[in-house]
């Protein structure tokens, strides 16, 4: 009986032990590399597969899926000789498992070696600033040069990105400085621009206020003209109608007179030759009027300036320490009236009846 069993169980424990080496059941995304009698024989599948027990087996198990590779950061030294930590991030999915297996040792390597001496080949034509500033430029060579040397391994790069540029030290400070020094620069070129904008438009606001008024200026000006027109040309035609006598003219002419040195300004005054001929005229018309029907006995006097007219028919009175221009106007005035006043006074002595024993009053 137990001779029986003991061949029964060795049929059992080869049998299973032969299915279980001739069955593969293969995960997705998965591909797995078969050898037979160690040559490569082909790439199962996802699923169920059969393979020849003991003469088979599985070399290599990849992932076909895409996948992340970060390397370390890496030295470079950029065309102005600073040298700079770049380290990078490859998105990379294996194509051809077979390649993948058998046409490099080890693909994570390699990569990252091609990596490093594309990069440094990239940096090496690149100052600092055109480094920092390249970064799309520096992927997509990265991503050109490794693709074209990755394609006979089975690998497909889809993406380089550089993680980190990290200069030395000393140039972070150099750059930092910099960049406080054109912020300053930027905030003084915006101080200095709200500055000017201010001072024009406080230019524009002061020169239409200066336009405004002197508009304003010329506008009172030319109704002020406007008003002493009318008013002189209604006095004109008021002493025209009413036929004035020329001796009332030269007696408001000696009223306007005194009007001419009221300026403060005034330091030098010119009185017109005509004044002896107005102050004649008024004191004519005065004695005229005052001894109209009567015997002509009482002749005006004439007022004189021997001291002040010059040849050419004007008299000058300047100003000195205690002389103005207003007081010789007033001086003029006071003239004035007393020839006025002495008109006046004749006029009435020759009204006035004479006493006997009293000569004539005398005629000058």
């Amino acid at each position: 009986m137990d001779a029986i069993l003991i061949p029964i169980l060795v049929a059992a424990i080869v049998v299973i032990f032969l299915v279980a080496t001739s069955v593969r059941i293969v995960p997705q995304a998965r591909r797995y590399n078969i050898e037979r009698f160690g040559r490569y024989r082909r790439t199962l599948q996802p699923g169920l597969n059969l393979v020849l027990p003991v003469a088979d087996r599985v070399n290599t198990k990849l992932d076909v899926r895409e996948q992340v590779y970060s390397s370390d950061p890496r030295p470079v030294i950029t065309e102005d000789n600073l040298v700079v930590n770049i380290d990078t991030v490859l998105y990379y999915q294996i194509t051809d498992p077979r390649s993948a297996a058998y046409e490099v040792a080890d693909y994570l390597q390699a990569i990252d070696q091609l990596t490093v001496t594309t990069l440094r080949n990239v940096i090496g034509s690149m100052d600092l600033e055109e480094t920092l500033t390249s970064r799309e430029e520096i992927n997509t060579r990265l991503r050109t040069v490794l693709d074209d040397a990755t394609g006979k391994w089975g690998i497909r790069v889809n993406r380089v990105e550089i993680k980190a540029i990290d200069p030395p030290n000393t140039i972070k400070e150099a750059m930092e400085k910099q960049m406080r020094a054109e912020r300053d620069k930027r905030a003084a070129i915006l101080h200095a621009e709200g500055e000017r904008q201010a001072k024009i438009l406080t230019a524009e606001g002061t020169k239409q206020k200066d336009i405004l008024e002197a508009q304003g200026t010329q506008q009172a000006m030319i109704l002020r003209a406007d008003g002493e027109a009318k008013a002189v040309e209604r006095v004109f035609q008021a002493v025209h109608r009413n036929n004035a006598d020329p001796k009332i003219l030269a007696y408001k002419y000696l009223e306007t007179l005194p009007h001419l040195a009221n300026s403060e300004n005034n330091t030098f005054w010119v009185i017109p030759g005509e004044l002896t001929e107005a102050v004649r005229s008024v004191s004519s018309a005065f004695a005229d009027h005052s001894t109209m029907g009567l015997p002509k006995n009482v002749q005006s006097e004439e007022a004189t300036s021997d001291d002040t007219t010059d040849d050419s028919g004007t008299a000058e009175i300047e100003s000195g320490p205690r002389n103005t221009a207003a007081a010789a106007a007033d001086e003029v005035a006071k003239q004035a009236a007393a020839a006025v006043n002495n008109a006046k006074a004749e006029a009435e002595a020759a009204r006035t009846p004479q006493v006997p024993g009293r000569g004539k009053p005398s005629t000058d």
